[in-house]
């Protein structure tokens, strides 16, 4: 199929916070950036949706190539739009969510350098407007969880 625009379009990725229960502690998923922008900090496993695919195919998909993660239930949670959230061009991402059991292991692949759980209260820095998406998520669904 071919398209032409006369105006132009943004990007539509999609994230994934996952989490998981460790030592007490709820534990989320994140990857450790191994490009630009933002290459070496940390942020939501996730990336750009194919023209071709379902929005929470390409969340499972980009979850599997980051971590090594699979048959993760993800649920969406917010739409994140803000017009300067990424460096490059406009991108709008659709961030889900999902549980992964405690013993289930994770491998960088793809674009990730590191696949590392942390405790939710205990997080590295994050890339692009992750930390504000992280906040709302602590707001408005852990404290309904486990």
């Amino acid at each position: 199929m071919a398209y032409t625009y006369q105006y132009p379009r943004p990007a539509v990725t999609t994230d994934a916070i996952v989490l998981t229960q460790k030592e007490n502690q709820l534990h989320l998923l994140l990857i450790q950036r191994g490009i630009e922008p933002f290459k070496g900090m940390w942020g939501f496993p996730g990336g750009f949706v194919n023209m071709d695919e379902p929005l929470e195919i390409a969340c499972a998909r980009e979850l599997e190539e980051e971590t090594g993660l699979k048959n993760i239930d993800l649920e969406q949670f917010i739409t994140a739009g803000a017009v300067n959230r990424d460096p490059r061009h406009r991108t709008i991402s659709i961030v889900y969510w999902g549980i992964a059991l405690p013993n289930q292991k994770v491998q960088a692949g793809d674009d990730a350098a590191k696949a590392q759980w942390f405790p939710i209260h205990a997080l590295p820095e994050l890339a692009f407007d992750h930390q504000k998406i992280i906040d709302q998520f602590k707001e408005k669904i852990v404290p309904s969880l486990f």
